[in-house]
């Protein structure tokens, strides 16, 4: 909602990327209180911001769905955010709503975070069709792993002195300052990747509403676990290319992931993988029967796979790859984040700043720790299952 911000954006390198008539902005943020975000600018601007979303959908030839980006920590991203998805429920009920939320880190410099966090999370269950949660602190060990490779020379090549992951003198930003532009870079290439079927050809487009479709065998559980590789695609880095294979490995391994988890060791409900470049669908299948053994499937859905085949690659790639896995792995996220609103909500701890905001009370805290319960407690009783032996069911015999 700050003025000064958009600004920044509208004089920067982006500027031609967003149509300037189409911008919503007041004076002040939201100060870090979901209750302003979400009470008090939207009631404010709910009309304003229809008006716009009706503006845009009427130039969509197919209008497939709408994809919101937002922060869950601060007040203009969680409130304000989540207070969007009902709107767009209310007016466009047909049309899926995705959602990437990036979390904040157990180092979040704002106070009030998990207050933010639990109370967005709640509108997510109930609003939203799919969730890829990303997680600040593995968008800055990304970037601190490629400052090690760039430290130690192994790229062989140079890096561009004025690279995204750079600073300007041409060092990487040392690490008490969050490289913000290169963590935003990755979630930008999520996107890239995600919508690449709609926007090229292949010879095995997804449409993105198939996501949740094939992703979300229960509507509460839409929460996602992405993985991207190559991470390097737009940071100006000549990274050596990967070999096919191994790019497959990459996708399942902790360090590709956009948030802190282990799906490996957790239950699949499923698995996407988007693919890109010039791979065949041979290919997408050897690998996908290699990693089978590894990984644990829910027993009803063994065979939990969408693949996804689109021609062009990223620039300055042979072929990059997202994987997008339904698994209960996201269930420690949400206990942390359940902690760290108990330690602040037991003390009462900056609780008038939120029910001082017309009605916000204190109900709204308890509905959202609730709402997240049941939901860490249905990845529970998923997590119980893993070891259930996995039934072998006959083939339908079709009478000739």
């Amino acid at each position: 909602m700050e003025e000064g911000v958009v600004n920044e954006i509208l004089q920067g390198p982006l500027r031609d990327v967003f149509d300037s008539k189409q911008l919503i902005t007041d004076i002040s943020g939201s100060g870090n209180n979901w209750a302003v975000g979400h009470k008090v600018f939207g009631s404010l601007y709910q009309e304003q911001i229809l008006e716009k979303l009706r503006k845009s959908a009427e130039h969509c030839d197919c209008l497939q769905c709408f994809f919101i980006i937002h922060s869950m920590g601060g007040g203009t991203g969680s409130g304000l955010g989540t207070f969007l998805l009902k709107v767009l429920e209310d007016e466009f009920p047909e049309v899926y709503r995705f959602v990437t939320s990036v979390y904040p880190s157990g180092e979040d410099d704002v106070i009030t975070s998990p207050y933010n966090s639990i109370l967005a999370m709640k509108e997510l269950n109930e609003h939203a069709d799919c969730v890829l949660p990303i997680d600040n602190q593995s968008l800055f060990d990304i970037i601190s792993k490629i400052d090690l490779m760039v430290n130690s020379g192994k790229l062989g090549k140079t890096v561009k002195p004025k690279s995204l992951i750079t600073s300007s003198a041409g060092t990487f930003k040392k690490q008490h300052k969050r490289p913000f532009d290169a963590m935003n870079n990755i979630v930008a290439n999520l996107m890239l990747n995600l919508t690449s079927s709609s926007r090229f050809e292949g010879s095995l487009n997804m449409d993105i509403n198939e996501i949740s479709m094939n992703l979300v065998p229960f509507p509460q559980l839409h929460y996602l676990v992405s993985s991207l590789t190559p991470l390097y695609t737009l940071a100006d880095i000549n990274v050596p290319p990967r070999r096919l294979d191994q790019m497959f490995s990459d996708a399942f391994s902790k360090d590709y992931q956009l948030i802190q988890a282990d799906p490996k060791h957790s239950l699949y409900l499923a698995c996407a993988l988007m693919v890109r470049g010039n791979v065949q669908i041979s290919d997408l299948r050897r690998n996908i029967e290699r990693l089978k053994p590894s990984l644990h499937f829910v027993s009803w859905n063994q065979e939990g796979w969408k693949t996804s085949l689109c021609s062009v690659p990223p620039v300055g790639h042979s072929h990059s790859l997202l994987a997008l896995a339904n698994n209960t792995c996201v269930k420690p996220t949400f206990v942390e984040l359940r902690e760290r609103f108990m330690r602040l909500y037991k003390k009462k701890a900056h609780l008038h700043h939120y029910l001082q905001v017309e009605g916000m009370e204190e109900s709204c805290f308890t509905e959202a720790v609730s709402s997240l319960s049941d939901l860490i407690q249905e990845y529970n009783q998923l997590d119980a299952t893993k070891s259930m032996p996995v039934e072998d069911f006959p083939r339908l015999r079709v009478a000739v």
